[in-house]
């Protein structure tokens, strides 16, 4: 019987606490940011096979049936309630907020087009500001992905027909 995305993630998260070590422990053992760390082990990810014994020997209780599963394609999918999540709500609120600007600036620099989310680098730091107090830095590093101009000419399915 095959088992659903919400168990395995359980599963995982079980090896994770067991194990002690924080996604940033994680990332540095495994040369991954550690938002992706927290991605594999949600399921939101694919573990590659570059980096699964890299991930053993940092999760040394990691079952080899959860490794095989972490290599495949992974349903990327959320929990429409996640938005009440406070954390979740706000970082959404941030880029609801900011959105528009962070756009503008975008195309000012980088001309008409879109921040990828797929070739895109993900990160959560711990700083000290000005005033001493915790500040959370998220880092969206996403390649920049210009919009095309669409000419009939470059459309290989239309060059395919004559």
């Amino acid at each position: 019987m095959e088992e659903n995305k919400a168990s395995i993630a359980n599963r995982l998260q079980a090896v994770k606490h067991k194990s002690g070590k924080s996604y940033s422990e994680l990332a540095a053992e495994t040369g991954l940011t550690n938002v992706y760390v927290a991605q594999l082990l949600k399921r939101q990810a694919q573990l590659k096979p570059d980096t699964a014994p890299k991930l053993r020997a940092a999760l040394p209780d990691l079952p080899e049936d959860l490794i095989q599963e972490m290599m495949k394609p992974p349903m990327r999918s959320y929990d429409p309630n996640l938005i009440q999540e406070p954390t979740v709500y706000r970082l959404n609120e941030a880029i609801m907020h900011f959105g528009e600007s962070i756009k503008e600036i975008i195309n000012e620099e980088f001309g008409d087009g879109i921040m990828s989310a797929i070739d895109f680098y993900c990160s959560v730091d711990k700083v000290k500001g000005v005033d001493g107090k915790d500040r959370a830095v998220v880092t969206l590093d996403g390649k920049f992905l210009p919009y095309t101009e669409q000419k009939s000419e470059h459309m290989v399915s239309r060059l395919r027909l004559q």
